[in-house]
């Protein structure tokens, strides 16, 4: 296996040449990390007949029935890693939430709460990794993370009458991953959940309710809690971030987006997304950090948006514990229940949900 990258040495200045230092870097990481998983994985049975289907760019030992596609192939790009480049963790082990002294009190997490159990997956593995396949209280779950887009989604794997399983494609569409499962190899978006190529096109999976915590405030509220372990079988180096300086205000994002000349927000400020339907609303965080709570109506629905300081960004330092507080945010209902969604950055929102309503105060 190939040593890990050096953390790179200084954060993107806006207008300066840092910030291609930070986009060189990130692409030689992404490739060191695919070409570390080549050879290793299985290929699902792909015959050669099956990938010469698939468009050039699009090369690859796939079983993908590339005639079924709601969106233009040439919208799909490659990240660098070949399929599987990125390893999905598929057979996770936990800990106890008091035994991961691996994480530092600010660190963030994401969770799920189902049946009256709770658990921890720590950014700082999801960034090594970006799918875990797993199950709790009965559910099985595609836990997911792309550090391009900041989006960190919770999934029912159970689509189709099966049970699917995730694994990465080591592609992108406006910069944000593309999932394959290994049952029909279809492709899905990750923003948004739906099969985007394949026999399962059109086919959109369940959210599953997460938010992000620090590890300090996970510990604090759920003391029985069960934390994704480090015991991965995969050799990263965890707690550190190959994305230094990446969420830098003004930082160009590294692969190409649909409506990049969107500027109604800075392309890399960080926003509270809640869809119902054909609907879409955004908070930014700048607001949050404001005013703490915003009430919002989404499809006939009176939510509460909050925001809380004591998160830090897994995508600003070399170590993920000393990046800058960027805080989290929670969603609820008028009855006080968890609402599903995620805190993306505004290009990922302007690129897939052009006609979103932005809450400005």
């Amino acid at each position: 296996m190939s040593p890990a990258p050096e953390p790179m040495s200084t954060a993107p200045a806006p207008g300066g040449r840092g910030r291609w230092a930070v986009v060189i870097a990130l692409l030689v990481t992404a490739l060191a990390i695919g070409l570390a998983g080549c050879g290793s994985q299985d290929d699902g049975g792909a015959s050669g007949a099956a990938a010469a289907t698939a468009p050039a760019h699009l090369q690859g030992p796939w079983r993908t029935d590339f005639g079924r596609a709601s969106v233009p192939l040439a919208e799909i790009t490659s990240g660098g890693p070949p399929k599987d480049g990125i390893p999905a963790i598929d057979a996770p082990r936990f800990v106890g939430a008091g035994e991961a002294g691996f994480l530092t009190d600010r660190e963030p997490v994401l969770v799920v709460e189902l049946g009256g159990r709770a658990r921890a997956y720590p950014i700082r593995i999801l960034i090594w990794h970006e799918i875990v396949n797993d199950e709790l209280a009965g559910t099985p779950l595609a836990v997911t993370y792309c550090p391009l887009c900041n989006t960190a989604l919770v999934f029912d794997r159970r689509a189709a009458g099966r049970t699917l399983d995730f694994g990465t494609t080591g592609n992108l569409r406006n910069s944000d991953l593309v999932m394959y499962d290994r049952q029909t190899e279809t492709w899905w978006q990750q923003f948004g959940g739906e099969a985007i190529v394949g026999a399962l096109t059109g086919t959109r999976l369940d959210r599953v309710p997460s938010r992000i915590l620090s590890a300090a405030e996970f510990r604090a509220r759920h003391p029985g809690g069960q934390v994704l372990s480090q015991d991965t079988g995969h050799d990263r180096p965890y707690g550190q971030s190959p994305y230094r300086g990446y969420d830098a205000p003004g930082s160009p994002t590294i692969f190409g987006t649909a409506n990049a000349d969107d500027r109604r927000l800075d392309p890399k400020e960080r926003v509270v997304f809640i869809e119902a339907g054909d609907e879409s609303v955004a908070v930014p965080f700048s607001v949050l950090r404001e005013r703490r709570s915003v009430g919002v109506t989404l499809a006939g629905r009176r939510l509460t948006v909050r925001w809380r300081p004591g998160v830090s960004s897994a995508l600003d330092a070399g170590q993920i514990g000393g990046g800058r507080d960027v805080g989290a945010a929670l969603v609820t209902d008028a009855a006080g229940r968890p609402v599903a969604f995620e805190e993306p950055f505004w290009f990922a929102v302007g690129a897939f949900r052009p006609d979103v309503r932005i809450v400005r105060g």
